[in-house]
């Protein structure tokens, strides 16, 4: 598992470089992370929901919108990272493509 704080919070990308999804495989692997990678089709919607255990999300290419409960709206772009301690109420949605 991640080392976590306990608050919500995002790193912005900040490299000249577009992201790599076999090094952010890699980086988040050494950090201890079980990691899996997915893609969703334009405007998916997540509803509302909590995970038992913390999560980080980082883009690879589109955007996400995230609504955390008591926090705010996100929004990550490509390479952008979120760190969401355990049961951290939010939602989701893709914009765009």
């Amino acid at each position: 598992m991640g080392v976590m704080s306990s608050a919500y919070r995002i790193e912005r990308w900040a490299e000249l470089y577009a992201p790599n999804a076999a090094m952010l495989r890699q980086h988040m692997s050494a950090e201890g992370y079980s990691v899996f990678q997915w893609a969703d089709q334009p405007e998916m919607v997540y509803g509302p929901h909590t995970h038992s255990d913390d999560q980080s999300h980082w883009v690879v290419s589109g955007r996400l919108e995230l609504t955390v409960e008591r926090v705010g709206v996100f929004v990550l772009e490509a390479g952008d990272r979120d760190f969401m301690p355990a049961g951290t109420r939010h939602s989701a949605r893709v914009l765009g493509e």
